[in-house]
């Protein structure tokens, strides 16, 4: 049975408020609840207002006047939580809006200071790679062998020194909103075969086993072919490095539905642990970070891969059992479709 909605309704403690104004004293209520209680249990509903009159403690007029007064109080009560809570929304807006104004500045100041760096560090690093090019082409006088593998192992470290600032620099401009594309067919099998070829060493190295899956006469892709490559060759790059010899990596491009290209990297690597795998797109992070970490890297590569795909309106997609492997996969769509 629904209660019928009476002004009694709205206020929860007439009673005591009744008492307060001395209007009843202690005596009369505890009379009217017990009166009260006694009619709902015949099954009657009774109010307490109503138990007052029926046994002529109040009078109606006396009832009205105390429902309106605490209706009256409740609402002003009422207001001033509200305009307490409004006042405290807009104070913790306000704050929110400065924080994430701060955050914002301290994300322009970190992608400046990453770009400054790279660019200062590419210019003492072209100079040396110069002069190792001319050692390693005699044009400075001959070497030793000793000499002509100390200059290879400074080579291979200039490549690598290079790349990081490559990377650094390719960061700061995604920070920025800089990243800019040049979006054109892109034939993906030959691309994805090119990344193999160049990875074969790598894998050859770690004794693990480079296999690809692409089918035969794919459509070309929209994409800029330097960033959707680098990307592809970064996922297989973390591929092969966090698999254990004797492992397995696989290079998957696949045609789907809906006009799409679908790019799999699978691994029978390491794995990661659920509750870490967006960890793993966090820029300058790494799972392991203690000092004796095995795997090296600088965490850039997934972060970056992550904003390379969502400048192709792409995103990218990972499953991942712990101990056994992972998946990383994104779509592109179609060359046809947009042409």
């Amino acid at each position: 049975m629904t209660t019928p909605l009476t002004p009694e309704v709205l206020v929860p403690r007439l009673g005591e408020y009744l008492v307060q104004k001395g209007t009843i004293t202690d005596a009369d209520l505890k009379r009217a609840l017990a009166y009260q209680t006694e009619i709902q249990s015949t099954g009657k509903r009774c109010f307490l207002g109503q138990a007052l009159m029926e046994l002529g403690l109040v009078e109606r007029r006396q009832l009205d006047h105390a429902v309106t007064e605490q209706i009256i109080q409740l609402r002003n009560a009422l207001e001033d939580a509200n305009r307490f809570l409004e006042r405290r929304v807009q104070e913790r807006t306000s704050e929110l809006q400065d924080a994430l104004q701060k955050l914002s500045e301290l994300s322009q100041l970190k992608a400046n200071f990453v770009a400054n760096i790279s660019h200062e560090l590419r210019t003492p690093l072209t100079h040396i790679k110069g002069y190792l090019e001319l050692l390693a082409t005699g044009s400075l006088g001959g070497l030793t062998a000793e000499q002509k593998n100390a200059l290879q192992v400074s080579q291979r470290a200039t490549g690598q020194l290079e790349s990081l600032i490559d990377n650094l620099i390719l960061f700061s401009q995604a920070e920025r909103g800089e990243m800019t594309l040049h979006l054109l067919p892109v034939d993906i099998a030959k691309v994805a075969g090119e990344i193999i070829n160049y990875s074969l060493t790598k894998a050859s190295n770690r004794n693990v086993t480079l296999e690809h899956e692409i089918t035969i006469d794919l459509p070309f892709v929209q994409a800029d072919e330097e960033k959707i490559s680098w990307a592809i060759l970064q996922l297989l790059d973390n591929a092969i490095k966090f698999t254990p010899a004797g492992g397995k990596v696989l290079l998957s491009i696949q045609p789907e539905a809906d006009n799409l290209i679908m790019v799999s990297v699978i691994d029978t690597g390491i794995g990661i642990p659920a509750n870490r795998l967006e960890e793993i797109f966090e820029p300058f992070h790494q799972l392991d970070s203690s000092s004796t970490r095995r795997y090296g890297g600088t965490g850039l590569g997934l972060a970056l891969v992550r904003d390379i795909l969502n400048a192709h309106g792409s995103i990218i997609e990972v499953e991942s059992d712990e101990g056994k492997g992972s998946t990383f996969r994104f779509p592109l769509l179609s060359a046809k479709i947009v042409m």
